[in-house]
């Protein structure tokens, strides 16, 4: 009896080990994503007239770099991990959120996140499948206005697709009202003077990628009332057209910045993040 308890114990560790592995590489591979995105759209703020970047826009940069099919694999692979952490989180609630309104709108929320990133870790690899053809001469904005077209084409489908707009605009807002209500330092298990200092990462990370998904929900819901497809844009072509407005340059530089604070404060929960998985896998 003992054996076998020993033996429980030890494969519920394992079990622990791996899951806390697999969300921190998770974590570490967003950072990785949001600090391209940021730092490839302050290049384009700087130039003034190059071309922002949005999540999967970092994934087409980096296809293009040296060795780049190994770095795509292993950037799939975390945001697939990730995927995996978000799941735990909103149907387990391996963040305790609870289940009264507040906690279900948090995993409500997670659950959105790991389908968002699920798409990015797709896309990711479909630079690997068509690495160096079809894929270099198309962008990820056609993509997006083709199955807008496709969700048209449905009953109802101008409603459906302005309901898409609304819940992109809803997340940002979320973003933003986080940014400016969430205490961020709950979740890290870090030195209060080291928590101080990383938690305005995260509320510049998070208002600037609430204020970015702003225009783009906006472009989706347009979409839908008008019952045409070309208003549908990718997150780099939401920036590019805020960029051309008065002060847009300094606009895309601050949305920039926050990106690469929103990457660095993933890298920050990557260290430091209290990971708790769900007992029921444990």
């Amino acid at each position: 009896m003992r054996f076998r308890f020993r033996q429980g114990g030890k494969q519920r560790g394992l079990r622990a080990r791996a899951i806390e592995s697999a969300a921190r590489a998770g974590y570490g591979a967003r950072g990785f994503v949001y600090l391209s995105a940021g730092a490839l759209t302050l290049i384009a703020a700087l130039r003034r007239g190059g071309e922002a970047a949005g999540s999967s826009g970092a994934a087409g940069w980096l296809a293009g770099q040296p060795f780049g099919q190994l770095w795509l694999v292993m950037l799939g692979l975390g945001l697939w991990a990730f995927v995996g952490w978000r799941v735990l989180q909103a149907v387990l609630d391996a963040d305790h959120e609870g289940g009264d309104v507040q906690g279900l709108a948090a995993r409500a929320g997670q659950g959105l996140s790991a389908v968002f990133y699920g798409l990015l870790a797709a896309s990711v690899f479909e630079y690997l499948d068509e690495f160096g053809g079809a894929r270099a001469g198309s962008s990820d904005a056609l993509e997006n206005q083709q199955k807008a077209a496709e969700l048209l084409a449905l009953p109802f489908g101008n409603w459906l697709l302005a309901a898409v707009g609304v819940a992109i605009v809803a997340v940002g807002v979320g973003n933003i009202v986080r940014a400016i209500r969430d205490d961020f330092t709950e979740s890290l298990a870090c030195s209060a003077e080291t928590c101080r200092r990383v938690a305005p990462l995260a509320r510049a990370g998070y208002g600037a990628r609430g204020a970015a998904y702003l225009p783009l929900g906006a472009f989706v819901v347009l979409a839908g009332l008008r019952a045409s497809s070309e208003s549908v844009t990718d997150l780099g072509g939401a920036l590019d057209t805020l960029s051309r407005q008065p002060g847009g340059d300094w606009i895309l530089g601050l949305t920039a910045a926050g990106f690469m604070a929103f990457g660095a404060f993933a890298f920050v929960e990557a260290r430091w993040r209290r990971i708790r998985p769900p007992r029921e896998l444990t």
